[in-house]
């Protein structure tokens, strides 16, 4: 899954290409005088040698609230020569790169929010002539952006029932407006719509769990688009992934067993331990959301004061935001092991595991065979269904209910 952090990363790195068509270009101020290099000055003849390559560049000069994602450099009539953009102050050069044309530059990462930058161009026209241009400008700031922390990752291959996912870090009251500016479509042709749970989360899924082996693209087109009043996106990139088989798996909590279904076909069929009497596991579609070989889990993170903490649970998968995982179980009974027989958990899902994550056991074939984004459904708990916002958990909302919460 996206981290704040993992998705900031992703959005100063591998943004949307500048393209000559998509720079919103204003005559900059400054030195935008074009003259040749050995200009006298004056007359008929300082007239004569004035360049015919007119540079614009899209971030005005002493402007505010430019782009992150758009700025850049556009030469009409000539060629660029030569563009430093540096951050204002420390003089810390910005890397960029000059089309093979030579009529557009374009920084090779997305900016930084609330950044002050400078950036000289020059470039020269069919006569060699120079003309050279200037801008000292500011990036929109966080206060007044927004950014939507999103997953599934590019180029990641996932389970059939993984949702598109973004949480947004400010509070949105346009949803429309938003909502109609991220394209979320599939090569199995399937329709995608999109849900909000809340202000700050909107998530997109087909009727049913993507067709496997299908390819799915988000295009996030928010650079520019108001969300609230006064605060407005900064992102604009395109993100694709791929489906793969389709594994779904089936915990019945009556006769602690566990169905491995893949592609239509039994895989495996295993034995596990639910929840407790006390502490039941919820009943419903749940979606891996999170993996990890080995992970800490303490009791009080859920509420249930020092009941447990165990630094090293093996082969861990996370069900929902709340707490509830599929993983490894090390510290059982041995005389009494409780895999296929009765619930002993606090409401997760525990297959037989060893301490340190190694060996054959059926934990780890099941770590092994799953992927972010398969489905695990857990029936005839005594529990009630799992809320479609506790994880990656929307398949649980009929589709009626599903696309009532769309805001286009």
């Amino acid at each position: 899954m996206t981290t704040p952090d993992i998705a900031a990363r992703r959005v100063l790195g591998a943004c949307a290409a500048l393209m000559v068509g998509a720079l919103t270009l204003t005559a900059c101020g400054g030195n935008a005088d074009a003259k040749t290099n050995d200009s006298k000055g004056g007359g008929q003849d300082s007239a004569a040698k004035t360049s015919t390559a007119k540079i614009a560049i899209s971030a005005k000069d002493g402007s505010t609230g430019a782009s992150i994602n758009t700025t850049g450099v556009q030469v009409s009539d000539g060629k660029l020569t030569d563009v430093k953009m540096t951050v204002s102050g420390s003089g810390q050069a910005v890397e960029g790169t000059i089309s093979a044309d030579g009529s557009v530059w374009k920084p090779k990462e997305q900016l930084e929010r609330g950044t002050k930058y400078e950036i000289s161009a020059t470039a020269k026209d069919s006569k060699g002539l120079t003309a050279a241009a200037n801008s000292i400008f500011t990036t929109v700031n966080s206060a007044n952006s927004y950014i939507g922390t999103y997953t599934p990752d590019n180029g990641t291959t996932v389970g059939v029932g993984m949702p598109v996912s973004f949480n947004f870090d400010k509070v949105i009251t346009d949803k429309k407006a938003v909502q109609s500016h991220i394209t979320v479509t599939s090569s199995s042709g399937q329709q995608v719509v999109g849900h909000w749970f809340g202000a700050q989360r909107l998530d997109f899924r087909p009727q049913e769990y993507w067709k496997a082996g299908s390819k799915v693209t988000m295009k996030i087109d928010l650079d520019g688009v108001e969300g609230a009043n006064g605060v407005y996106g900064v992102q604009k990139k395109t993100v694709s992934f791929t489906v793969g088989r389709s594994q779904i798996s089936t915990v019945d909590a009556n006769t602690q067993t566990m169905t491995v279904v893949r592609d239509g076909k039994v895989l495996k069929s295993v034995p596990v331990s639910t929840g407790s009497p006390e502490h039941t596991t919820y009943n419903g579609q749940m979606v891996i959301s999170e993996k990890f070989t080995q992970t800490r889990m303490n009791s009080q993170t859920v509420g249930l004061g020092g009941e447990y903490d165990i630094p090293d649970v093996p082969h861990a998968m996370r069900l929902t935001t709340s707490g509830t995982f599929i993983h490894g179980n090390y510290w059982y009974n041995r005389s009494n092991p409780p895999f296929g027989q009765q619930g002993t958990s606090h409401g997760c899902v525990g297959l037989a595991d060893v301490q340190g994550a190694q060996g054959d056991t059926t934990a780890k074939w099941f770590y092994d065979n799953s992927l972010i984004g398969d489905v695990v459904i857990v029936k005839n708990s005594p529990d009630k269904t799992v809320q479609p916002d506790n994880g990656l958990n929307g398949w649980n909302l009929s589709w009626s209910d599903w696309t009532a919460g769309s805001a286009v």
